[in-house]
């Protein structure tokens, strides 16, 4: 096969290293569309190349051959793929066939088991409260999603923090944010270099919520500070505690309009601190540019996938109309 097969199995990648500069730069809710799309995109392409490097040496076995009436020159004269590396792609592709199966067998359980908690929930409406004195707030994925807070995290925050977690959990409720990170989750799944890619789909969908709830307050400052409030309230030992309290040091400590840290520090913090920082600086715009490089990349691995496909049934079309 041509050496263009390869690129969808190159492309995840790079995509893996771009993940987080694309969640970073863009609008979280292009980003969370870009990123989920582009993850299921190049998991499809890159098991379907693994499936024609297999089936591209398998078809030149003379028994496969016969059964299949075959012309054997005419296939052998197509690019050959060696016999190691169609048995390396055969077994990757059972590999990732049988971790989608086994990721989306206990998504699927956990989504379903979801829908029935939210059907159990006391009261008819969207919003839960519970007595647990325990702070935590949670949209429970369902049809339709219903939200569940807890008198621990009512009390933990102001009245107008309060107005913002309950706008940023009807901003995952309404967009239905679990069908997002389902998606990439899968695709990660099926193709574990997707596994970034997954993960700053996760975070952009808080993001998304989060852009969503300060817009809704009118406040910047005051969705920030209601991130980190909850995260704090809801963490009781390090690591969780550390990056919520990073979080309010963002705030209290502001030295620019980005963040209150080194913007080195920056990179390497963790996902509350994150979500503070982009709170903290003017929403962000959509970049055309870089936007649409990134849908060219996978449009490209995409394209390749394609062609390979085109070709090898061109090439078993012709071997089955030519005399073996």
């Amino acid at each position: 096969m041509h050496v263009a097969v390869y690129l969808p199995l190159i492309v995840p990648v790079f995509a893996a290293l771009a993940a987080r500069p694309l969640a970073d730069r863009l609008p979280p809710a292009a980003a969370t569309w870009l990123l989920a799309a582009s993850a299921l995109a190049l998991a499809l392409a890159s098991s379907a190349v693994l499936g024609m490097l297999a089936l591209s040496a398998l078809v030149r076995i003379p028994v496969i051959d016969a059964l299949g009436h075959l012309s054997r020159p005419v296939i052998n004269s197509g690019d050959a793929v060696s016999l190691p590396v169609a048995i390396v792609a055969g077994g990757l592709l059972v590999m990732a066939a049988v971790a989608a199966c086994r990721a989306g067998r206990r998504r699927g359980r956990a989504i379903a088991a979801a829908h029935r908690h939210a059907s159990r929930l006391p009261g008819a409406g969207q919003v839960v409260v519970t007595e647990d004195d325990a702070a935590d707030a949670y949209t429970v994925p369902g049809w339709p999603c219903r939200i569940v807070i807890t008198q621990g995290m009512l009390r933990a925050l102001s009245a107008g923090e309060r107005s913002v977690l309950l706008a940023h959990e009807r901003s995952h409720a309404q967009g239905s944010h679990y069908l997002f990170t389902s998606v990439a989750r899968l695709a990660a799944a099926a193709n574990p270099l997707l596994r970034p890619v997954a993960a700053q789909a996760g975070y952009t969908v808080e993001r998304w919520a989060d852009e969503r709830a300060a817009t809704q307050a009118g406040d910047r400052t005051l969705a920030a500070r209601a991130v980190a409030h909850a995260a704090l309230a809801t963490s009781a030992a390090p690591p969780d505690r550390d990056a919520a309290m990073s979080a309010l040091g963002l705030i209290t400590q502001e030295r620019d309009r980005r963040s209150g840290i080194p913007r080195a520090d920056l990179n390497r913090a963790g996902e509350v601190p994150r979500r503070v920082a982009a709170l903290l600086a003017p929403p962000p715009r959509l970049r055309l540019l870089l936007l649409v490089a990134a849908i060219i990349a996978v449009a490209v691995a995409g394209g390749a996938a394609l062609e390979a496909a085109r070709n090898f049934h061109q090439l078993i079309e012709l071997a089955q109309g030519q005399p073996a």
